[in-house]
């Protein structure tokens, strides 16, 4: 056996001891690293905002299964006054539908009608009177269009900017690259809500942290009872006691962390001390019946903690209280194949009061200028009928933006006659993703991850900023 050389000896002892025991080996600083982080704000990757900061959270009120378009904010007289009658051949020769691929087509005008609103004018549907008196806050974009006509990866598209499984969501990037202003609860929340027909069924692909550290996912809070499961300490065990246990495998997590580089075990170090701080705040946090009755009562809240969208929206506003930096709620209720009529205006009384009310309550607080609310579903619907409902759409959607800086009272883009394609300013989920980040200080080229020798970005290769969108 060949004896080993003497210097290589010592320079391998002393690189494992500089690893495996210095007070300023690698598991040691990260470690220091997330004691620090503890005492105040939750750093993110970014050492400063690449541009100027207007908003500073996102309020994501996604409407899980697609609402359409030509029953929102979408007025076609034109499609009206075809109703009933065959869909003309010339607009969907050649493309992609979903259910309707090869079936005799109809066109289904808007069954409710529609009215200019505020000072501004903006033609919102009459299904939504309360979104209808904000109508002077809002920023409607009347010409998306995504990629992807099946809902989960809608879903992941609108979300991840990806249907590749592993990429992370908007949520995960955004903590990642500006962290949050809190250490007690997580930095990106994510709560359900569901109506009476057209429940479409939503992943936690949506909310993960895909190839980015498990610590940056979505945590998903219960909307009914207890919100975070085992919240409480066991019978038995104060809080001394179990602050000596975090304490104690905090100590062996960092020894552990100290041989391996890992992020997982930095994760795992950071989520018992989140845990164990939850437990004070979180209580706190969804004690709704402390607000007063004409708050309660501008959300359409009927019954604290009920697990209603009203409810979720009186929360979220909490959580962007307290340095939660992103929020996003779920109503599953609008993928209206058959029975629109009935689906849709009883999904509009689901969510139209309570997302007014968000609006106004985050306005007199002095919120929502830095707070941006982004309301929309996954893709839009067909103009052309489906029984007594419509199909997936992917050519034509809307969205609308408020607070956070985008231009107030206005409308952007348009779709064609019948509301089949958008033709004029069109703005893809892409260029959605970039407009976003960059109200948030973000060049959506700068924030990156490198994973298999790729730099991944919320926006892929594509994304451009519509400027237009910003006062």
């Amino acid at each position: 056996m060949k004896p080993m050389d003497p210097t290589a000896h010592a320079l391998s002892v002393n690189r494992r001891a500089f690893l495996t025991q210095s007070a300023y080996g690698l598991g040691g600083m990260a470690l220091a690293g997330l004691a620090q982080q503890a005492q105040g704000d939750v750093a993110g990757a970014m050492l400063r905002p690449h541009l100027p900061v207007k908003a500073k959270r996102v309020i994501f009120l996604c409407m899980a299964g697609g609402p359409s378009h030509l029953e929102t904010f979408d007025w076609k007289p034109k499609l009206k006054e075809l109703d009933g009658k065959p869909f003309p051949a010339s607009f969907t020769q050649g493309q992609q539908l979903a259910q309707l691929q090869g079936a005799e087509l109809t066109a289904r005008g808007a069954f409710c009608g529609f009215k200019k609103w505020g000072q501004s004018g903006q033609e919102i549907s009459e299904l939504f009177p309360h979104i209808g008196s904000v109508a002077d806050d809002l920023c409607i974009v009347r010409s998306m269009q995504t990629e992807q006509i099946n809902h989960d990866t809608a879903h992941a598209f609108m979300n991840t900017g990806s249907i590749i499984k592993g990429r992370p969501s908007m949520g995960s990037w955004l903590l990642y690259g500006l962290g949050c202003e809190t250490s007690d609860l997580p930095g990106f929340v994510v709560l359900t809500s569901a109506g009476k027909t057209g429940q479409q069924p939503v992943s936690a692909r949506q909310w993960s942290a895909g190839i980015l550290p498990s610590k940056y996912q979505g945590i998903q809070f219960q909307a009914k009872g207890q919100p975070v499961h085992y919240l409480g300490s066991p019978e038995g065990v104060c809080q001394s006691t179990q602050r000596q246990v975090v304490e104690e495998v905090k100590r062996l997590n960092g020894m552990l962390a100290e041989e391996k580089l890992d992020p997982e075990i930095q994760t795992r170090i950071a989520q018992y001390e989140m845990a164990f701080k939850m437990q004070a705040s979180v209580p706190e946090l969804t004690d709704l019946k402390s607000e007063p009755q004409h708050i309660l009562d501008l959300y359409g809240v009927k019954e604290p903690g009920d697990g209603s969208f009203a409810s979720n929206c009186l929360l979220a506003r909490r959580m962007a209280e307290r340095g939660v930096r992103m929020i996003q709620l779920y109503h599953r209720a609008w993928d209206h194949h058959g029975g629109i009529e009935a689906g849709m205006t009883t999904s509009a009384l689901d969510v139209d009061r309570a997302t007014a009310g968000l609006i106004k309550d985050l306005k007199q607080r002095g919120m929502l200028e830095d707070t941006l609310i982004l309301w929309g579903g996954e893709f839009g619907r067909t103009p052309m009928g489906q029984g007594t409902g419509r199909d997936h759409h992917i050519l034509a959607f809307n969205v609308f933006m408020a607070g956070g800086g985008v231009k107030p009272g206005f409308s952007y883009g348009a779709t064609d006659e019948l509301g089949y394609r958008a033709v004029e300013d069109v703005v893809h989920v892409h260029d959605l993703h970039t407009t976003m980040l960059h109200l948030l200080g973000i060049d959506h080229k700068r924030l990156t991850v490198k994973f298999q020798g790729l730099d991944v970005r919320l926006t892929g290769v594509a994304g451009n900023l519509v400027k237009k969108l910003i006062a």
